[in-house]
This record gives C-alpha cells, sequence and structure tokens, in this order.
C-alpha cells in the first residue's frame, strides 16, 4: 500500500473518531480529563491501525532515543558498541534525527567508593560511576559522574536537545550525532550551591542565540535543584565540545565531546583514511589536585600559585616521579592512562579536544608516527604533515594517523607549556596507540619524562611564533578549503584594535588599597584587560532582557575614563552593523610574563589572517604603525576558519568574521582564570528588532533592590500577597507552560523551536491515562 493511501486511511479514521467523540460529548457525563485521555487513545489506536496496513511502512523522520532504557556500560572506556543511536553514519538522503540526552550535574569525588579495590585491581577502576583521574581524590564537578562528560556526535542537520537534570539518568554513553540532526539536552543541576550553564563551543547558535549557553549574556544561570532544556540544529560540522560556562566548573570536569558529522561523500578528506572511530576522540585537561575556585582563591588572594599538577587524557592519567615526590606518595594508583586502538595497514582519523583550565599549551605527538593535519576547529584544511602539534584551550585538531609501524604498543605523549613547562611543574601524561595482536598488558618500551616527551622536526601551531618561523606551520599558513567569502574582501568595514596586558593596578577584587594595595604586599597579582576595562556581566541576560538595559550600563573605551591609571571595571560592549566584515587586530604587549592567550568567539567563524610576534614585548601604537605603513601581511584567500585562536606574546592576531548572525556574542580568552577577572568583551551584532525572540517563558533574572517603601508590609489590610503553585508530572514536562515564578524547570515545549513533532513524547502514557482510556471504553460499551 502506498504512503498517499495510508495518510488518507489515517485521516478518515481520525475524523471517524472525533465525530464520535463529539457525539459522547453531547450525552456523557464524563469529566473532560477522561474524555481528553480517551481521545488519546483513540488517535493512538488510530495511528496504530494505518501504519500497521503495511509492514514495508517505517516512520522515521524523527527520532527520540531515551537513553533511560540505554544499556548500561561503564564510564571510563565507552566503546562503538554502546553508543547513542545519532551516533552512526551519516549518509545524503537520510533523515535528519532529534537527538535527546538528559544531563545530571552533581558534585562528585575521583576515586570514590565506586571504585573499590582500584589502587590495586586495575579492573576496578573501569567500575561504573568510578572517577580514577589520575589517582588522587579529589572532588569534582561532573555530568553522569563521568570524566569527560558523555560526548555528543551527530550528523549535519540533526536537532540537538539537552536536558539537565538533578539526578542521574544515564551513564557510560558515548553519544554521537550527523550534520543536520536535531539535539535536544536536559541539564538537571544538582549542585549544592552553584549555578551552571552549558555552551556549545563552536556551534554558532543561528536562530537560537538564546541557547548559547553563557550567563547573563544569553540567559540566566541554571540553578541548583533546578533544569533548562536546551535544543538547537547540528548546522556546524567538525569537531567541537561541549562545556559548563559557569565559574571553574570546566576545569573541575564538566565537559564533554561534541562531534558533527558529514556524509563520507561530503567529506573531502574521505580517501585519506578508512576509519572514523567514536573511540579515537582525544580531550585533554591539564589538572589540580584541588577544585578549581579554591586554587583561583588561593592564587588571587593569598600566596597559591596558579600551576597545574598533571593532565588527564579522556579523564585518566599517571602521576611521574618528576611532577614532585608529594604527588607520587600520595596517589591511590599511578598506573591508568587511555588507550586507543588500530589495525596495521590502515588509517584513522584522530580528532583532539583541549579542554584546558589554565594556561597550558599542550603538545601532542606519537612515538614513530606522524600527524596528517585535516581540520581546525571543525573546518577542513588542505592536509599537512607534522611531527607535532601544539593545542590551546578551546582549540581542536583533526589528523590523519597511518597505523604503518610494525606491530606493537607505542606511546602518544602530551607535554605541557607556559605554565605547566619545566620551570614550574613539567607536566605531561602519556596514553597507549595499541596495534591489534601487541601484547595488551605491557606499555611501550621506551622512557617517559618531560624531557622524552619533545618531539623534534616540523611543529603545527607551535608556542609565540609566526608565520616567517619556518620551524613551525602557523596558523594563518594553513590553507582552507571552504570557498572565500565576504570576510576575505579587501578593505574591512569596521576594524578593532584589541589589546591587552597585566597591569599592576589595584583591582579592588583582590588588591583593595589602602590595605593591602598592589605596591603593598609582597604577593602581588596582575590583572589582564582588554583596552584597559574588565568585563563585568550584567545581573540580568543581555539578550532576552534588552528592556532592563540601562542607557548608561553599557562602555566601551571611548567612554571609559582614566582607565590606563585607575582600574575600570564595565559591561564591555562593541556595537557591530548586521552585515558588517569586522576584522579584530588583537595585540599582545608583552610587558609582564611570558604567556599566550587564546582567545574564542562566540556566534561565529572567524578568518585568521596574520600573525606575528615581533618582539618581547611592544605597543599599540607600534602595531597601528606598522599597518599605517603597509607591513602587515594580510592573507585574503584561502585563509583558515577557526573560532579559537592564539595571540604570541609580544605579537598580534588578525581575524576577520561576517556579522551575519545577530545576537550578543562573548569574546574572551579561554584561560578560566583570566576570564573569570574580566578578560572578555561582548559583540552586539545588529539590533534588537534583528534578533529571534526568546521562547515563551524563557527565565529572567535581576537583581532586587527595593525601596524602603516597597519593603513596608505592615499595612496588611491594603495588601496581600497570594502565592499559587503549579505542579505537573514528569511525565507531562513538554507540555507544561512554565512560569519562573512558580516553578524552577524550564521545558520549551517541543514545538516552539521546531515543527516537527516526536511521537515518543505522545507514547509516553501514565497511569492516569491508562484510567482515563478505561473509563471512556466504558462509557462507550454501555
Amino acid at each position: 500500500m502506498s504512503a498517499t493511501s495510508l495518510q488518507h486511511g489515517f485521516i478518515l479514521v481520525l475524523l471517524i473518531s472525533c465525530v464520535f467523540l463529539l457525539q459522547i460529548l453531547q450525552h456523557s457525563t464524563m469529566s473532560a480529563t477522561c474524555l481528553q485521555h480517551g481521545f488519546i487513545l483513540v488517535l493512538l489506536i488510530s495511528w496504530g491501525q494505518a501504519f500497521t496496513l503495511s509492514g514495508e511502512c517505517h516512520w522515521r523522520a524523527v527520532s527520540t532515543p531515551d537513553f533511560e532504557t540505554a544499556e548500561d556500560t561503564t564510564a571510563a572506556s565507552p566503546t562503538s558498541d554502546n553508543l547513542h543511536p545519532c551516533s552512526r553514519p551519516c549518509k545524503v538522503g537520510d533523515e535528519p534525527m532529534t537527538c535527546r540526552y538528559k544531563f545530571s550535574v552533581e558534585w562528585y569525588m575521583t576515586m570514590s567508593k565506586a571504585c573499590y579495590d582500584c589502587k590495586s585491581n586495575k579492573t576496578d577502576c573501569f567500575r561504573m560511576d568510578c572517577i580514577p583521574g589520575d589517582g588522587f581524590k579529589r572532588p569534582v564537578v561532573v555530568v553522569n559522574r563521568q570524566l569527560p562528560g558523555p560526548s555528543i556526535e551527530v550528523c549535519l542537520g540533526d536537532e540537538i536537545l539537552v536536558e539537565l537534570h538533578n539526578h542521574l539518568i544515564e551513564e557510560g554513553t558515548l553519544l554521537q550525532v550527523c550534520l543536520g540532526d536535531e539535539i535536544l539536552v536536559e541539564l538537571h543541576n544538582h549542585l549544592m550551591e552553584e549555578s551552571t550553564t552549558i555552551h556549545w563551543h563552536g556551534h554558532h547558535q543561528r536562530g537560537t542565540q538564546f541557547m548559547d549557553g553563557v550567563p547573563y549574556v544569553t540567559q540566566c544561570p541554571v540553578q541548583p535543584k533546578s533544569a533548562f532544556r536546551y535544543r538547537y540544529w547540528a548546522d556546524t560540522p567538525g569537531t567541537h565540545f561541549w562545556h559548563s560556562h559557569t565559574g571553574c566548573q570546566r576545569g573541575d570536569g564538566m565537559f564533554g565531546g561534541l562531534v558533527v558529522r558529514v556524509p563520507r561523500t561530503r567529506d573531502p578528506h574521505s580517501d585519506l583514511y578508512d576509519h572514523d572511530l567514536p573511540e579515537h576522540l582525544i580531550q585533554v585537561l591539564d589538572w589540580g589536585h584541588e577544585l578549581g575556585v579554591a586554587k583561583f582563591l588561593d592564587h588571587h588572594h593569598s600566596n597559591g600559585d596558579n600551576k597545574p599538577r598533571n593532565i588527564l587524557v579522556n579523564g585518566l592519567g599517571r602521576i611521574f616521579p618528576d611532577n614532585g615526590p608529594d604527588m607520587w606518595e600520595d596517589s591511590e594508583t599511578a598506573q591508568l592512562n587511555s588507550e586507543f586502538s588500530v589495525q596495521q595497514g590502515h588509517s584513522y582519523r584522530f580528532r583532539i579536544v583541549n579542554a584546558g583550565f589554565l594556561n597550558v599549551p599542550i603538545e601532542v605527538s606519537v612515538d614513530n608516527h606522524t600527524l596528517l593535519v585535516i581540520s581546525s576547529d571543525g573546518s577542513d584544511v588542505k592536509p599537512i604533515r607534522v611531527d607535532s602539534l601544539v593545542t590551546y584551550a578551546g582549540e581542536r585538531f583533526d589528523f590523519v594517523l597511518n597505523a604503518s609501524q610494525e606491530v606493537a604498543n607505542y606511546w602518544i605523549r602530551f607535554r605541557g607549556l607556559m605554565d605547566g613547562d619545566e620551570r614550574f611543574t613539567s607536566v605531561h601524561q602519556v596514553a597507549v596507540l595499541r596495534y591489534q595482536g601487541a601484547p595488551r598488558d605491557e606499555d611501550p618500551p621506551e622512557d617517559v619524562g618531560y624531557e622524552e616527551a619533545y618531539r623534534e622536526g616540523l611543529t603545527m601551531n607551535a608556542l609565540n611564533t609566526g608565520t616567517d618561523d619556518h620551524r613551525s606551520v602557523a596558523i594563518p599558513r594553513l590553507e582552507a578549503i571552504i570557498a572565500d567569502d565576504e570576510s576575505l574582501k579587501p578593505k574591512a568595514d569596521l576594524t578593532y584594535y584589541i589589546s591587552y596586558d597585566f597591569y599592576n593596578i589595584d583591582n579592588p577584587h583582590f588588591h583593595r588599597f589602602p590595605y593591602y594595595g598592589y605596591n603593598q604586599v609582597p604577593d602581588k597579582v596582575s590583572t589582564p584587560q582588554l583596552n584597559f576595562i574588565s568585563m563585568k556581566l550584567p545581573p540580568f541576560p543581555l539578550l532576552s532582557q534588552p528592556g532592563d538595559i540601562a542607557p548608561d550600563m553599557l562602555c566601551d573605551s571611548s567612554t571609559a575614563k582614566n582607565c590606563t591609571r585607575d582600574y575600570c571595571e564595565c559591561t564591555h560592549v562593541l556595537s557591530v552593523p548586521l552585515g558588517d566584515v569586522v576584522e579584530l587586530i588583537i595585540i599582545d604587549k608583552g610587558v609582564r610574563y611570558d604567556a599566550n592567550h587564546p582567545f574564542h568567539l562566540h556566534g561565529h567563524g572567524f578568518r585568521v589572517v596574520a600573525m606575528e610576534r615581533l618582539n618581547s614585548s611592544i605597543t599599540e601604537e607600534e602595531v597601528r604603525s606598522l599597518d599605517k605603513a603597509g607591513l602587515i601581511r594580510r592573507k585574503l584567500s584561502g585563509a583558515p576558519l577557526k573560532d579559537t585562536v592564539t595571540v604570541p606574546d609580544g605579537g598580534y592576531t588578525i581575524v576577520r568574521f561576517h556579522a551575519n548572525n545577530p545576537g550578543y556574542w562573548l569574546f574572551h580568552c579561554h584561560i578560566e582564570f583570566h576570564v573569570e577577572i574580566g578578560m572578555a568583551l561582548v559583540f552586539k551584532v545588529g539590533e534588537h528588532s534583528d534578533f529571534p525572540p526568546v521562547p515563551r517563558g524563557f527565565p529572567q533574572c535581576n537583581s532586587w533592590l527595593p525601596s524602603e517603601e516597597d519593603l513596608d508590609v505592615s499595612d496588611t489590610t491594603t495588601s496581600k500577597t497570594t502565592t499559587s503553585t503549579i505542579t505537573y508530572s514528569e511525565n507531562d514536562e513538554d507540555n507544561a507552560i512554565p512560569n519562573i515564578i512558580s516553578i524552577t524547570h524550564w521545558w520549551p515545549l517541543l514545538t516552539q523551536t521546531s515543527a516537527r513533532i516526536s511521537i515518543a513524547s505522545v507514547a509516553r502514557s501514565d497511569l492516569i491515562s491508562v484510567l482515563g482510556a478505561a473509563l471512556f471504553l466504558g462509557a462507550v460499551l454501555r
């Protein structure tokens, strides 16, 4: 039977059912609720009748997999056998899927009771809910008791829906989808006292700007014991990741992979590799042995350092003697590392994500193998072979590894730079590249150490280099495969100079003059600022509550006064007309420290058109003079497309973006300590009339500073407060209309952001529905 005949049959059955129900309504004394449930039952029965007429008819336009029925697996070692249904081969002509995930964020512990005897029995380290880390017991902030959290892998065009939950819902599942899928993630906040949000790093949220996950820019933070549903379409292919955008939570473990695949026929590099496996996603993180906020407070308010103690690879790591004898002796276990399996004669696409927290670029190499780099930040580039690559916080790279060596085990080496180098803590880590057929219980024989982690040869993205240094492949030397666009026209419409450094000023947050000013105490902390301004977020989201923006609330370098001398703090916003090509000339003055800052732009990708290191220190005026004299070379054809890029110390990086995505978009250093004290600003692209409306019932927040009259409640005869309570069951959450005053969860209707309808939400019946259906059938039988 044809699909058209089935549709006609379904409509006929539905019309008959409606007429039948109207007849009952005229004569029945049953409650409306019972009749509603009865109608749903008839609808489902008629729907089922229509679709059982032919065994060849399949409903597959939308899929909303529910992980409550997923198979339990170990959190620490996911394999391709336990993937989310959206993690599939992406094929031309396939319908996009709706990919639904439930995230529970909570305080947890590494080496918890779930690990049993992990310190002497490796098998126990991979039990459900065991997070071994590097063997140290410490508090963590994790999603679904996993470190890293679940990886979302979809196809281009899928819809993503994420719900953040306050109780554990799913465990040990690797989540990947295809380009075009819809992704839905529920975020439930079970933290005891901290709010949270999730940012989808690398996804531009076109049309869903309110899903960008930046507190007080695009949304209110999700309060403890409350929930929030993220929903958007996967329209940006490549390797990305999700992470908390609140406080120090990313460094404490709240992050995970986010991979959007395309059909192999649309992949320009498909002939370079045989396999693109979910288990070949590498996520690295510089790691400490205390909570990030404790380290932050100790560094800024006392004499603590800001250096890492280790590196984790996919949540695992060893402790080495050169990390320090105190760490070696106190570690519960020192022998855990991640493993990646390959077969001799095959080639593999690896994806690496740097979820870094501190100022620790990480150099990556594989013994006896080279890396064929094919993509950065999700955008394809012409292949280039290197011996090692350096990745900065927020960056992603894809490379092809040819398993062309003898069957054996080989070290994958990770070496910390900057604040993790030999001047400080010499952090390094290893993982194992294991050829099939090699001994499973034997490590590679080569020595392991910080010096051994150095790889000679050509380096991709080396520290503090520009295009003139041919020992390294600087980012502008990469050739984009994507065609040139508007952003590469000869002259940009708008140019912003953004210069920064660490300034020796009395920042009242940790150097309060005259009590313990910067020049009064021995333990000094300088303040990193953009254009001499520290970003102060407003008490409400700029995007969703524009009516609360006061005329004098926003600032930029033209309105802030005396900032080169005094500490300046305000809501730093730069306005950009919609459709303009914007050029950012980002300058690291390099006067203080030997630092290096990776910058990330929300809402847009940018072309990296120039990058150079001029000297150990420079001024903005020097760069302006060079540019005016025509001495800065810009690559205006084939410039690589990225969303995160580093700036050489004592140099500059120039990027261009086409401001065609209206909204408020954060631009910030991706080192957590720096952005927390204001190393950020916001681009306002377009006007509020250009922004898409936020969904109905979107949460609101603001300060409450009532006058004395407002606080006077003595006249109780003329003023009374009525409190109403709204309740809904877990099964009705998709259809509940939220009221921010009355309930702490925000569940947008599934039809608010998409016209797609999920049959799964209709099929979830509860006991009341069954009773209602029974009463309905009883009335019919009478």
